[in-house]
């Protein structure tokens, strides 16, 4: 089992800093933000940084543990840029990112800056066509792909990533027909959120049978779940250890902005329990 702490993109800087110097000297296996234009949850209105640049800025403020965002809006940025971004996180860290990404789901951000939205199959039909990009600009001299919603034409892009192939890949989401498909065909890691062990298990035995599909070995896929941390040491323990019982590799520990620093140094003290788990 592997642990990380995520913090959303929400906070003040000084809070974020507080949480990587945490998961960095606790022994945390990774450290996450997320990725949205405007606030989520409520008021839109309120406080919000980008992802990418804090993620440099991760790369920067710790030396040991991995770094990634859950996940990467891949409607936000053309996938070359991504690539690239992504490539310079990855040297910036050494070779510490984890590269998590999505179909995107926020109607009002597309809305605000006139940005394609689209329906749910033509987001998905996106993502795939931006994996398939991606990869191929971190492991191919050049790259051309014509695709029904990116064209690239003998692009270079150089330096490849520090980690060979390419950073991990995790993709999130719980579409059972495209997304875990996806996840099969492309993904190092699948990531789930808002659900129970028992559907959780369900959604791991559908990525088990779109690898079998596509011939890909179901192993090859990490499974990991979102949780949100409460002051509830009990529960916390309870429920980590009902979704490693149905196959959770990693979990996130989701803290809220105005207490993370609390949360992430009270969950810093449950880490030898959590590592007893599974």
């Amino acid at each position: 089992m592997r642990y990380g702490l995520k913090l959303s993109q929400q906070a003040p800087i000084d809070e974020y800093r507080a949480v990587w110097r945490i998961a960095d000297e606790a022994g945390f296996d990774h450290v996450w933000n997320m990725d949205h234009f405007a606030t989520i949850g409520g008021d839109p209105d309120g406080d919000i940084f980008d992802a990418w640049a804090l993620l440099a800025a991760m790369a920067e403020s710790t030396t040991r543990v991995r770094i990634g965002c859950m996940v990467t809006g891949n409607t936000y940025r053309h996938p070359g840029v991504l690539a690239k971004i992504a490539t310079t996180v990855d040297h910036l860290s050494t070779g510490r990112l984890e590269f998590g990404i999505g179909a995107a789901w926020a109607e009002y951000e597309h809305t605000m800056f006139g940005l394609q939205f689209g329906t749910a199959g033509e987001r998905l039909d996106r993502l795939e066509e931006a994996c398939q990009i991606i990869r191929s600009l971190w492991t191919s001299p050049r790259t051309t792909f014509a695709g029904t919603h990116y064209q690239v034409t003998d692009a270079v892009a150089e330096p490849k990533p520090v980690q060979s192939p390419y950073p991990p890949i995790w993709i999130g989401g719980s579409g059972r027909k495209r997304t875990l498909r996806i996840t099969a065909l492309y993904a190092d890691a699948w990531n789930s959120t808002g659900v129970e062990p028992s559907e959780f298990a369900e959604l791991s035995g559908v990525l088990d049978a779109h690898c079998a599909s596509v011939g890909r070995d179901p192993a090859a896929i990490r499974r990991t779940m979102q949780l949100r941390l409460s002051d509830d040491v009990a529960d916390v323990l309870s429920r980590v250890e009902a979704f490693a019982a149905v196959g959770a590799d990693d979990i996130i520990l989701i803290t809220r902005p105005g207490s993370a620093e609390a949360q992430a140094t009270a969950a810093a003290e449950l880490l030898p329990q959590l590592r007893s788990i599974g």
